[in-house]
């Protein structure tokens, strides 16, 4: 946690992201642990902790996700920019699969954000397949 972010900053972040991470779409009431605040660009590669540079991530996505910006898209090879939660929409670059448990690309950049963030990792599919059997997931996208 940075400590030059300051809580009005955080606050307003949480709040525009609706307490939701960026990546996973996992809802903070259902995460044991808060979400983090998250350099979009991290600030190894001359982000800042602007606002316009934050979004909130769980941890696994945050780990996963480290330094990387750009990843190979597995169907065409091309290098793309990872999915910025601030300015795309989430549902343009990924879906549900029919079961809800997978995260599936829709783009080349949701397709190489699924495989740089381990979007489905096996953690993930356990933890979506027993909110689905409590009715919690896939959460509604508003």
């Amino acid at each position: 946690m940075s400590s030059k972010i300051s809580e009005e900053t955080r606050a307003r972040v949480r709040k525009a992201a609706k307490d939701c991470c960026g990546y996973c779409r996992s809802q903070q009431k259902y995460v044991l642990g808060m979400l983090e605040i998250d350099h979009i660009i991290p600030k190894s590669q001359s982000g800042t902790d602007d606002e316009k540079n934050l979004w909130l991530a769980c941890r696994l996505c945050n780990n996963f996700k480290g330094t990387q910006t750009h990843k190979q898209d597995p169907e065409t090879g091309r290098l793309v920019q990872l999915f910025n939660p601030r300015t795309q929409k989430w549902h343009r670059h990924f879906a549900w699969s029919e079961d809800g448990t997978h995260i599936v690309g829709r783009t080349a950049c949701g397709r190489a954000t699924v495989l740089a963030l381990q979007l489905n990792n096996t953690c993930a599919l356990m933890v979506r397949r027993e909110w689905i059997s409590a009715g919690w997931h896939p959460p509604k996208e508003t």
